[in-house]
């Protein structure tokens, strides 16, 4: 957990991309996430080509506290590749969520993640401009498009 955290924190300083966000995924091929609020998610394999552009859908609504951009967040999260459909991390595995601020991650959660409300279930599509770019990181391969499924568990 901590692998991943870090890394999206040193790429949120190297990376300066932008890029659009979808308010509603309208792409047929995004992978299925299950809605078993407080249990991991299962994340259906990813089919076809990847969005260019991030893609945030609620999966859960949250009805708590709304995430900001200069929030810090605890959450529970999943991160799998979509090139291969790989589960490369989750912090269901180590059952303890991760805390961060939103302002030393990847640009991708840094626009992904606003408006999000605790208890919330979120899938983020991030492209490669917006999370590792072409240099990829750790297990995270060059222009590798992420898949994220975040459950918001708290906001500061």
């Amino acid at each position: 957990m901590k692998k991943v955290f870090a890394l999206l924190a040193v790429s949120a300083l190297l990376l300066t991309g932008c890029g659009e966000k979808e308010m509603s995924a309208s792409s047929d091929n995004l992978p299925t996430v299950t809605t078993n609020q407080g249990e991991a998610p299962t994340i259906g394999a990813p089919a076809g080509s990847p969005p260019t552009t991030l893609v945030t859908k609620d999966i859960i609504v949250g009805s708590g506290a709304e995430a900001l951009p200069t929030s810090t967040m605890t959450v529970h999260y999943t991160l799998m590749t979509w090139s291969n459909g790989q589960l490369i991390e989750s912090s269901w595995n180590g059952g303890s969520p991760a805390t961060f601020p939103l302002a030393n991650v990847i640009v991708g959660w840094q626009q992904g993640i606003p408006g999000m409300k605790v208890g919330g279930r979120r899938l983020l599509v991030i492209p490669p401009d917006l999370g590792y770019g072409a240099q990829g990181g750790g297990p995270i391969g060059p222009n590798e498009t992420l898949i994220f499924v975040v459950d918001a568990i708290g906001v500061a």
